[in-house]
């Protein structure tokens, strides 16, 4: 006979967080017991709505887990009063009525949040020449005629090449049903939309008006990245980005990274197809924010431009990735692609909009590197620079004007703030940067939405509203690199017991130690340490990065760059002294390591704006050579190696020239003892 369980396992997405919670507990206490940001207002009588969750079912390797549909108790009578009153989107439940009854997956979406996550992709600054591939054009048609009998869209076009030498148009049946009447209503004048393919062919009639339309044409830069979604619309007139905004990946509850979501799709009948479907419905919830912000009607945007991963291109398009769970990686296409908005899942645009997806490189390296290509043109360069756009999936670009190399690297989302015993995503109250004092030993920090340091006055009063409530990716790289700094960690990533260190912050963590940041626990707020498995988690990561990078430099035959760009999130967020410290990147002078921000969504918005980039990115990316890291056996040489912080081997010359790294061990009996002696087994 079965022993009934007591307690079931619940990982919260997007955050991370996971704990064992009593059976019968509802989905808000649980999110509350393990510090998930959980909206409610109402107590917890499912008036509020403000706690609704989205359970994951089926199987998640990763998580090693088989979510069933019993996994929350049944829908009840206050949910079913609320659905037929106001309700709820499919698969919703209200986190105060629903019941863990096993182990689940749950959805936090940003609307239930009460800290919204912040998406550090803003737009850059950049020149962009403008080129667009829709455009405006006014035109005076010639009235029927009786002894001429011709249909009034060739004389639409006839007009046209009279007056803008375009020589042929396509028209849709939704164009040609309100031709007739823009027309007449304009006197026989007329302003069309035209969108125009950079290989050629007749321009395609995305939009008319009666008249001369005085108004203007939007466009969408996209960057579907696996974590978060940033998008960029921008005036297709001058390239103005009228409004920015993002949202976290709805994916993430099928699979943190991208080969968890392989798995859900190949190990769950129809995954793929919930995971196009939930990607389409966020694209489409954007596209309106953005819009609102702007204060412009919809259908106003008339084209998008696309950029992402290999997988999240597949899923994108409604392809199952399976293949890209395995050699040799197939795409399905690496060309670009074009083809109505609405078949990218945006339909809250204008309905004929035009959508470009950029060309993948390869099965591992997609269209988000091609994007980061054409924004930051290796080859072009004159020296030797290296290209990492780190997210959960890493993508690093090498070469100069003779040759350009690119690789992926699965980073995981340790960098995102996930899968860290503290950590969350970007939100007000997240701890993003840290320093330790060398001599005292103790910790100061920031956090999200304050300028403050905490040993600042008025700290306390400028985090009041968003409190202390864990620590991002940007907080957890640094402070991991201050520990290193600071002797309380030794090159091989561990932590010193307070004898050891000199700090009653070093304390017991099962057989290790973890270092306390912040103790809220006073205030009833969150104790955040950071443990002996965040490190090991990050040097998973960092080893998985730099790794890349070398094997890139190998294939060059060099042992140094001359350049190194961060991309991505990360790039604008951390110090390039912390990044070397960990081992991040090879050693190059800290002057020449530079940020690039959302080079990705840079990329895109150079495409969107200026049609010729689209050829030109279309050709770079046929001599761009890809090394591929999961059957490179000099890959796992070198990710061992890098295990050690900053590494094992490497001299890392231009780094000692700012930081002394000190000489500590603490591997039980060496030379600076305090580790905990394993037991041996026999």
């Amino acid at each position: 006979m079965t022993q009934a369980r007591d307690t079931a396992l619940v990982i919260f997405t997007p955050s991370g967080k996971r704990g064992q919670v009593a059976i019968g507990t509802p989905v808000l206490t649980a999110a509350r017991q393990l510090g998930v940001d959980l909206d409610s207002v109402c107590g917890g009588r499912g008036i509020c709505s403000k706690c609704q969750v989205s359970p994951g079912f089926g199987d998640f390797p990763k998580h090693g887990l088989t979510v069933t549909e019993t996994a929350l108790s049944a829908f009840n009578a206050v949910e079913q009063r609320y659905d037929d009153k106001r309700g709820l989107k499919p698969g919703r439940r209200l986190g105060c009525q629903a019941t863990i009854e096993g182990d689940v997956v749950i959805d936090v979406p940003p609307e239930s949040q009460v800290h919204k996550q912040v998406v550090r992709k803003a737009a850059a600054l950049r020149d962009i020449r403008m080129d667009p591939a829709t455009r405006l054009y006014y035109t005076q048609v010639r009235e029927p005629d009786m002894h001429e009998p011709t249909g009034d869209l060739q004389r639409l076009q006839e007009a046209l090449t009279r007056d803008w030498q375009i020589d042929a148009i396509n028209a849709s049946p939704r164009i040609l049903a309100r031709l007739q009447t823009a027309l007449r209503k304009g006197d026989w004048s007329v302003t069309v939309a035209l969108w125009q393919d950079h290989n050629g062919g007749p321009p395609e009639v995305i939009d008319i008006w009666p008249g001369l339309y005085e108004g203007r044409l939007y466009g969408l830069a996209i960057d579907l990245g696996s974590t978060t979604i940033a998008a960029h619309l921008c005036d297709l007139r001058n390239g103005e980005v009228k409004a920015s905004g993002g949202v976290m990946n709805p994916q993430i509850r099928f699979g943190e990274d991208l080969m968890s979501r392989v798995s859900y799709a190949m190990m769950n009948r129809g995954g793929d197809a919930k995971m196009t479907e939930v990607v389409h419905d966020a694209l489409t919830a954007l596209a309106t924010d953005l819009a609102d912000e702007a204060q412009i009607a919809p259908a106003q945007i008339v084209e998008a431009v696309i950029v992402c991963n290999p997988v999240m291109h597949h899923l994108l398009l409604g392809i199952d990735p399976v293949e890209l769970g395995q050699a040799p990686f197939a795409l399905a296409t690496s060309d670009a692609v074009h083809a109505r908005a609405d078949e990218f899942g945006l339909t809250s645009i204008n309905p004929l909009a035009q959508a470009y997806l950029l060309p993948c490189i390869a099965g591992h390296v997609g269209a988000d590197c091609a994007a980061v290509a054409l924004s930051e043109e290796p080859y072009k360069s004159d020296d030797l620079v290296l290209i990492c756009d780190v997210g959960t999936n890493a993508e690093i670009l090498l070469g100069t004007k003779d040759r350009v190399l690119a690789c992926s690297s699965p980073t995981g989302p340790a960098f995102e703030g996930a899968q860290i015993s503290s950590g969350q995503r970007a939100a007000p109250g997240a701890i993003e940067r840290v320093e330790i004092n060398p001599e005292t030993k103790e910790p100061r920090f920031r956090v999200i939405g304050s300028d403050l340091w905490s040993d600042e006055d008025g700290f306390d009063a400028a985090t009041a509203v968003s409190g202390i409530t864990g620590i991002c990716g940007s907080g957890i790289i640094e402070a991991v690199a201050e520990l290193r700094i600071a002797g309380l960690m030794d090159p091989s990533g561990l932590i010193g017991s307070p004898e050891a260190t000199g700090t009653a912050r070093s304390v017991p963590d099962g057989r290790t130690y973890a270092f306390v940041l912040h103790d809220g626990t006073g205030d009833g707020g969150p104790l955040i340490t950071v443990t002996q498995g965040d490190i090991r988690a990050i040097q998973l990561a960092k080893s998985a990065l730099f790794a890349g990078a070398r094997l890139l430099m190998d294939e060059l035959g060099t042992d140094t760059v001359d350049r190194v760009v961060l991309a991505g999130a990360f790039g604008a967020h951390i110090s390039p002294k912390h990044a070397m410290v960990l081992g991040m990147i090879p050693d190059c002078a800290l002057s020449n390591v530079t940020s690039a921000g959302n080079a990705a969504g840079t990329g895109a918005r150079i495409a969107l704006c200026d049609i010729s980039a689209r050829a030109r990115i279309e050709a770079e990316v046929r001599n761009i050579q890809k090394v591929e890291t999961a059957i490179e056996p000099r890959f796992q040489e070198h990710f061992i190696a890098a295990n050690a912080i900053p590494h094992a081997t490497a001299p890392f010359p231009e780094l000692s020239k700012v930081v002394t790294l000190p000489d500590v061990s603490f591997n039980p009996g060496g030379a600076g003892g305090g580790g905990r002696r394993r037991r041996r087994r026999g």
